[in-house]
């Protein structure tokens, strides 16, 4: 029998704690369990059982776990072995991932939700006493109906809650009160589950066309030899419908699916297409959802019906499965599938190929931009590669023109934001009931605020930034920290009210929208006005039923969204992506513009794109223009290969933080020095990142690049002693330094 527990708190430690098993446990506790343990004088917390042993510590007294809170483990054997990859791999503690991974309310008291029913006493289960207490209300003519309603709403033997009885009998509470008190009825505790379950009626699966067909069947020829298969499928080309004969095809042979994607935005469109055909067999589990959803969740899947298929964002990689078979990545290219703050700082798609290769299951990966890393995977062979080239019902590609926004405000041409064609080209579609999309990266109504009389811009008293001010609730709000203050009305400087609105928001585009089309019906679409899941739906819901014609939005309009009616779509100002400070820029360029126009002409005829820009020439736009992935593939390989980046080079990025410039400094220059001594010319910086001062922390990096072919956990190993060995002396232990593994 076990005597000690070694055990995983939700903090950022990098070793686990151990306790004693008290009398009364040991038979019962397990590996994956929750307990309660004490820490320090007067703190306790929630930790995760991780290894039982008889192996008593030395050199300190081992205090006795308090509470066992599992009679069977939450967190199953294979969840434990993804959680010691990711701490491995991406260089972060398992209480950090313990915390990310796992549900609040697994972390703590979770109460289950309840709720009240009304049965009759055991006095009145026979009709002569009912009869005669319904006899003897004759005077109280309400509690009297509400003792009929109860009679005819039970009829089948089926139960009523407290509150749907008294809505249906169009009482008060008051009336089922008084009734409660005369022993006529009884008021009950049930527990009920928070997962709305939807009986859509199941309809069979559509049939695949010729091409879906051939590529369901290379797929699965390529399951044979490979775990995992690039499907690279142009937008529109009806991936989703592959995906869905092959969860059909898994789920004949009894196993569980994972369908990643990389927006809740997407997750409504697909459910419903999804339970149309496995009903109820489908879960869906993503941070829009209550903590107490995650949970119920959670425990169903460790339960004997968990659901057959999970729909999930990137955290849904880490819910416990028992047999699962299949996983598929839609849209595997985008960044949102990489955590970036806080710990653990892991690539959800990585992980599920992981997860896979633990179960013996294939992994799907697809999309219609593959990021570079992905595709030169598939073409030297470490996974397979599928191609669908061809649209759903043989539509054409979208039209794209690009349209310099340079001449046509040397032209006075320009509107505001929109240029002429751009204009045209949303009043023809207006008139002809068409429906439009315009993607501006930038949410509120403007990027920049600024003093024409003096030059003062408002900045964030935490951060390196200037405020983005929001017109509708006039305010200047910093997008890293939060920090919001009210929109100035006199210059704090010079004291004039001279200030210009320079840039431009998804809300300053909806405002000037409004001036050219008063009549058209608009929407955003962006961090603001998506803040809970009813608003994601509702705004999608809205589009798809034809009651917005225009809908504005940052790159949540990109992500896979399907509508039938859309027929132009503006690229309202390309630079922001091609100009971004990054390695990555062009890439990203070239997936979100290729991303947002396949948004138009999906079923009702070819759509048209406008790509507005001030740098017509750029080398990137006319790969967009043409589709061309191939040759833009190959044109940024060859950069890739000539400055040392992945695929070639695995990165990580190291960075310092602390409130004393001077001190993160003296500490930065040490640690790149020492990192120059163990990695040579490998090792760049440390130098400032874009924005170098965020919640009044200041902020350096190192890049390291390391070939592609050396071995990622030798050089963890020595990041972490490392990391270990700075920050034990006493002058830095106050110091923030962590690393970014394979950074996006």
């Amino acid at each position: 029998m076990p005597k000690f527990a070694d055990v995983i708190l939700p903090l950022p430690l990098a070793d686990t704690f151990t306790y004693s098993v008290p009398q009364g446990f040991e038979e019962r506790i397990a590996e994956g369990c929750r307990v309660t343990v004490p820490l320090g004088k007067s703190k306790h917390y929630t930790a995760l059982v991780q290894r039982l042993h008889d192996d008593e510590p030395e050199g300190y007294v081992v205090r006795p776990i308090e509470e066992l809170l599992d009679e069977a483990p939450i967190v199953l054997p294979t969840q434990t072995k993804l959680w010691q990859w990711v701490s491995r791999y991406y260089l972060c503690s398992m209480g950090e991932i313990f915390k990310a991974a796992v549900p609040q309310g697994l972390k703590g008291e979770f109460k289950p939700k309840t709720e009240q029913r009304i049965r009759l006493a055991a006095s009145f289960s026979n009709a002569t006493a009912l009869n005669l207490m319904l006899q003897s209300l004759s005077r109280a003519p309400r509690q009297k109906r509400l003792l009929n309603t109860f009679i005819a709403q039970t009829a089948d033997g089926s139960e009523i809650s407290r509150h749907r009885l008294i809505e249906i009998a169009a009482v008060s509470p008051n009336i089922c009160k008084e009734l409660i008190d005369k022993g006529v009825f009884e008021c009950y505790e049930v527990e009920i589950g928070r997962l709305r379950e939807q009986c859509a009626a199941v309809v069979p699966q559509n049939t695949l066309n010729e091409a879906q067909q051939q590529a369901l069947e290379s797929i699965n020829g390529n399951f044979a030899n490979k775990n995992v298969v690039l499907l690279h499928g142009v937008t529109s080309a009806g991936k989703t419908e592959v995906y869905i004969h092959l969860i059909t095809q898994a789920l004949g042979e009894g196993k569980q699916v994972l369908y990643m994607l990389p927006e809740i935005a997407l997750t409504k469109q697909i459910v419903e297409r999804l339970r149309r055909v496995f009903g109820n067999r489908i879960g869906v589990y993503h941070s829009k959802f209550s903590d107490a959803e995650r949970v119920e969740i959670w425990k169903k899947q460790l339960g004997d019906e968990p659901y057959d298929v999970i729909l999930g964002v990137r955290s849904s990689v880490f819910l416990p499965f028992k047999n699962l078979g299949l996983i598929i990545v839609d849209e595997e290219h985008e960044n949102s599938y990489k955590q970036q703050e806080p710990a653990p700082r892991y690539n959800a798609r990585n992980a599920a190929m992981v997860l896979a290769s633990f179960f013996g299951a294939k992994t799907l990966l697809g999309t219609a931009t593959p990021s570079i890393d992905t595709y030169y995977n598939a073409t030297t062979g470490k996974y397979a590669l599928v191609n669908l080239n061809r649209r759903y019902s043989s539509l054409q590609l979208p039209e794209i023109e690009i349209v310099d926004i340079k001449e046509q405000a040397r032209r006075k041409l320009m509107t505001g934001p929109f240029s002429d064609p751009l204009v045209e080209a949303m009043s023809r579609a207006l008139k002809e009931k068409k429906q439009i999309i315009l993607f501006q990266n930038r949410r509120g109504y403007s990027p920049l605020m600024e003093c024409r009389t003096c030059g003062w811009v408002p900045r964030c008293k935490h951060c390196d930034v200037s405020l983005t001010l929001h017109k509708n609730s006039s305010k200047l709000t910093c997008h890293y920290c939060g920090y919001t203050i009210p929109a100035p009305k006199m210059c704090p400087n010079c004291e004039t009210d001279n200030f210009v609105n320079l840039g431009y928001g998804t809300e300053k585009i909806e405002d000037d929208l409004l001036k050219i089309f008063p009549e058209a019906r608009t929407a955003r679409m962006d961090l603001d006005t998506t803040r809970t899941r009813t608003a994601y739906e509702g705004i999608i819901n809205d589009f798809q039923q034809g009651r917005t014609d225009i809908l504005i939005g940052t790159q949540m309009v990109s992500k896979g969204l399907d509508f039938d009616n859309v027929a132009v779509v503006g690229i309202l100002n390309a630079d922001i992506l091609l100009n971004y400070p990054d390695f990555r820029a062009s890439e990203r360029a070239f997936q979100l513009m290729a991303q947002v126009a396949g948004r138009a002409g999906r079923k009702n005829g070819r759509g048209k794109v406008y790509l507005q820009t001030r740098q017509p020439d750029n080398p990137v736009l006319p790969m967009v223009v043409a589709n061309n992935y191939m040759q833009f593939y190959d044109s940024q390989l060859s950069e890739r290969m000539l400055f040392h980046y992945p695929p070639f080079y695995r990165l990580v990025y190291v960075y310092t933080k602390h409130r004393d410039l001077s001190l993160l400094e003296e500490f930065s220059y040490i640690l790149g020095e020492r990192m120059r001594q163990l990695f040579d010319h490998r090792v760049l910086g440390p130098d400032l990142p874009p924005v170098a001062r965020v919640q009044q922390l200041y902020i350096r990096k190192i890049v390291l690049k390391v070939e592609g072919n050396l071995s990622q956990y030798r050089i963890n190993e020595t990041l972490l002693a490392l990391q270990k060995e700075l920050l034990e002396e006493k002058k830095f232990r106050s110091i923030t330094m962590y690393y970014d593994v394979d950074p996006l």
